[in-house]
């Protein structure tokens, strides 16, 4: 191994004991610089001892193959670091049967393929024809130690190494022209081209090297996960009347009770007890049931303690909340005008950063308190709920009860839980309707403890309440259907009314009046005549004729505008447009103009529901063409 550790520069003297040339001693420790190799003696000694290199190291234990400090990563000494830029430099380099010519630096780097794992195979091209075995061996074995040769006819081989650290310096010498002693003949140059090689001892080395390493790394996870496993717990003895009486003797103690219970379970789980180990057992049971006092005992001392804890922290509480009070008095005797017209205006400015810190923690202190109030009224009204607590813990000192007594209660709560809910629901529901038929005393008095009674009550409660809300929806159409109506005939009467005050102010006649005094009192008395009139009386009483040039104006207007909506239009949407031309107009005028010449201008209703509204239409072309 005394080869693996030395640098290209050392030329082997200790496997090849003539001495060989070397025209400039720094060459290869150049080139081992350059690799990022820490450099060697020239002699081929060691400039870092190997107990350096990995210290406390012991050969013997094999786990790992042992590590050349001519290795990359592992000297301690970091290489200089090389500038991208500045290209490596190789020399001559002189053998004993040929010499190494470097390739031109302005060249490209030689190529090389991917490196397979575990590489420990280079493939030698460009050799010259003269090369022999021995010459090529005498070149690479400065690399390191070489395990075979595999030359062939056509100028290349390859070469086996011991270590995958030695194919790099193998792969240094690609791009040198070897010429073998100082012959210029073609047949004793050429130029070498070393690359790496994928070979199956490599691959197979490698591959039982990484399943050497996994089985380490499996090893070192097992070992950890034991390390880190809780302990097992401890076994159980099986059951003799030995152990039944220290058993027993456990039972009795507090401290040993949690362990003893997990031996009792377990062998009452195993099967153990039978006719012969019965009364055993049933006085180990009893002993266990024996600490049912002392547990609950134990839970009402630390109740105790919480509650002193809970009064302890309410009170200090409370003594924060006075003090906050009286910091937030003083800031509020500080901001009165007599104090603080004498303050200056950074002085007022803090004083009042410190009163809204002061107030928003003294808010925040006073919400905490209400909350531990409104839980301490909760937790009152749950006590309230329960049985007495005298009672139950008389109970418990008597022992636990039964489970099918258990599940009873439950069941005789649960019914008087639904019980309690329906007469709730039926009290509300005979509140809110006025005719609910109410059944008779006796019935209820039989009746009123079943809760079979009580459901058919309530189902014929709801039946009657369905059956009275339908009668109110009915009557509520109808009302709205007679408001609607009642609605239409004061509308109707006030275009009456409008349309006879227009004729009076036109004086168009005594007639006039003596129809609107006609009107009058048949309205004093209490009747509506109008609506009970025909058609042509209606059309008599409105029909008038155009009273101004402003109002045959807004006519025209209103008729152009009705006759390019054939399908009508309502007031609103006819007043918004000719507001555009005459804001003083009212939507009152135009109804009045509209409602004084029906033979004109005639209301409809259109739509359904929701969506009905009334809209005017222009008919001028029909009246025209009827008459």
């Amino acid at each position: 191994m005394a080869s693996a550790a030395d640098g290209p520069g050392n030329l082997g003297s200790e496997q090849n004991p003539l001495s060989i040339p070397v025209a400039d001693h720094g060459a290869w420790a150049t080139a081992m610089n350059n690799l990022g190799i820490m450099p060697v003696g020239i002699s081929g000694q060691q400039l870092v001892s190997d107990s350096l290199c990995i210290p406390r190291f012991d050969p013997s234990l094999g786990l790992i193959a042992p590590i050349n400090p001519m290795m990359g990563g592992i000297s301690l000494v970091p290489p200089p670091p090389i500038p991208p830029d500045v290209p490596v430099i190789k020399e001559i380099i002189h053998c004993k049967s040929c010499t190494l010519f470097p390739q031109n630096p302005n060249l490209p780097p030689p190529s090389t393929r991917e490196r397979p794992p575990g590489c420990k195979t280079v493939f030698v091209g460009g050799l010259p024809e003269n090369a022999t075995e021995d010459i090529i061996r005498e070149v690479f074995d400065q690399c390191g130690e070489i395990t075979a040769i595999r030359k062939s006819k056509k100028n290349f081989c390859h070469i086996r190494f011991s270590e995958e650290f030695m194919i790099d310096k193998a792969i240094y010498l690609s791009g040198y022209r070897m010429r073998i002693g100082s012959s210029t003949d073609k047949k004793d140059s050429g130029r070498i081209h070393v690359d790496f090689a994928q070979a199956r001892d490599d691959l197979y080395e490698w591959e039982c090297k990484q399943r050497l390493l996994a089985r380490e790394e499996r090893h070192r996870r097992k070992i950890n996960e034991d390390r880190l496993r809780p302990p097992s717990p401890p076994p159980i003895v099986h059951y003799s009347e030995h152990e039944a009486t220290l058993l027993a003797e456990k039972l009795k103690d507090d401290n040993k009770f949690s362990e003893a219970t997990a031996v009792l379970f377990t062998w009452i789980d195993r099967g153990e007890v039978n006719r012969r180990t019965a009364n055993h057992f049933y006085s180990m049971i009893q002993s266990a049931n024996s600490h049912v006092r002392r547990l609950m005992s134990e839970k009402a001392l630390h109740e105790e303690e919480m509650e002193r804890a809970k009064e302890i922290f309410k009170n200090a509480l409370m003594a924060i909340l006075t003090q906050f009070e009286q910091i937030t008095a003083i800031f509020t005797a500080a901001t009165r005008q007599k104090a603080w017209d004498h303050f200056s205006k950074a002085q007022r400015k803090n004083i009042d950063i410190w009163r809204k810190q002061c107030e928003e923690l003294r808010n925040a202190h006073s919400e905490e308190i209400m909350g531990i109030r409104r839980e301490e009224e909760m937790e009152m009204s749950d006590d309230d709920s329960d049985d007495i607590p005298n009672k139950r813990m008389r109970t418990q000192e008597n022992g636990v009860c039964d489970q099918t007594q258990a599940s009873l209660r439950e069941e005789n709560d649960s019914l008087r839980w639904q019980l309690d809910a329906y007469r709730n629901e039926v009290e509300l529901l005979k509140k809110e309707q006025s005719r609910v038929s109410r059944p008779d005393d006796d019935h209820a008095h039989t009746h009123a403890h079943s809760p079979e009674a009580q459901i058919q009550l309530l189902q014929q409660s709801m039946h009657n309440m369905q059956q009275q809300l339908l009668s109110l929806q009915e009557k509520l159409s109808s009302k709205e259907t007679e408001l609607e109506q009642a609605r239409e005939e004061h509308h109707y009467l006030e275009m009456e009314v409008h349309s006879l005050r227009d004729k009076l102010l036109s004086s168009k006649g005594e007639a006039v009046e003596g129809t609107n005094g006609e009107l009058h009192e048949k309205s004093v008395n209490g009747s509506v005549p109008s609506l009970y009139l025909s058609r042509d009386r209606r059309s008599e009483f409105m029909r008038g004729g155009v009273a101004s040039e402003k109002e045959a104006l807004l006519l025209g207007i209103i008729s152009t505008f009705l006759h390019v909506h054939p399908f009508g239009a309502n007031l609103e949407y006819l007043w918004s447009y000719i507001q555009r031309l005459d804001s003083k107009i009212s939507a009152g005028e135009l109804e009045r103009l509209m409602v004084r010449l029906p033979s004109m201008f005639r209301q409809e209703l259109s739509g359904v529901g929701a969506t009905l509204e009334k809209r005017w239409k222009f008919c001028g072309f029909d009246s025209l063409s009827s008459a």
